[in-house]
């Protein structure tokens, strides 16, 4: 008998990814941290096709954060050089899928190769509109928020903008999400339970799911255990709904 395959009830526009356990994976299996970027690259793109199969629009990965410096400069270079040679091996599966890839954070910061390769991908794709992947690189949201602040103050400066039309709706035009709807979902992995400066002004009214899978384990299966308990909550955004 042919198994049933999982179907979503309640639509999900935006599900946010922290991918974290890479290093705890590798070491568990006495190898070096790096491996556990590399295996994590494969998650990218299995979970990425599964969203999109699924009919959610928008797919966010925290993939590199403004801390995420201080980390050991091998790694970090291995890191950049595993996120080259993704984007550099699925261009073609996102162009011929109608995936649009995005960046939220300050990317020249990253090795130039690697930039240049995310912005071929950005420019490839910036017209394609059947699903958004949207990787969070150098990325941190407190520094966003400053930003967008700093942003806005200088379009009033420049009346671009009047103080008194400023909102919660105008606000968000200053952050890397503007043109994103708002994340229904944020899954973390690896059993963490923070946010660790990750869309704190978008995360306001998302649900969260922090798993103990690691995210170099985090398969269809386990991603589809997570959107059946989203399917079980009840979203309320402040109201009252009916017992």
């Amino acid at each position: 008998m042919k198994k049933e395959e999982f179907k979503l009830i309640k639509p999900i526009n935006h599900i946010a990814f922290i991918m974290d356990g890479n290093g705890r994976w590798a070491k568990k299996r006495l190898l070096p941290r790096t491996a556990g970027h590399k295996e994590g690259c494969k998650r990218i793109i299995e979970n990425i096709r599964t969203c999109k199969r699924l009919g959610i629009k928008v797919v966010t990965l925290y993939a590199f954060s403004t801390e995420n410096w201080n980390r050991p400069q091998k790694e970090i270079d291995l890191l950049f050089e595993y996120l080259k040679d993704f984007f550099n091996d699925y261009i073609d599966e996102f162009i011929s899928s109608g995936v649009r890839i995005m960046v939220s954070g300050d990317i020249t910061r990253l090795p130039l190769q690697t930039q240049e390769v995310i912005n071929k991908g950005i420019e490839l794709t910036k017209d394609l509109n059947s699903f958004v992947f949207n990787i969070c690189l150098n990325y941190g949201s407190r520094q966003e928020i400053v930003r967008a602040v700093k942003n806005c103050i200088n379009d009033i400066k420049d009346n671009k903008i009047d103080l008194d039309n400023i909102n919660i709706d105008t606000f968000k035009n200053y952050l890397y999400t503007k043109d994103l709807p708002e994340i229904d979902l944020l899954i973390r992995t690896s059993g963490e339970e923070r946010l660790s400066n990750f869309m704190l002004y978008q995360l306001a009214y998302s649900e969260f799911i922090f798993t103990k899978t690691y995210w170099p384990d985090f398969k269809e299966k386990e991603l589809i255990e997570c959107l059946k308990e989203f399917e079980s909550r009840d979203r309320r955004f402040g109201k009252i709904t009916e017992e």
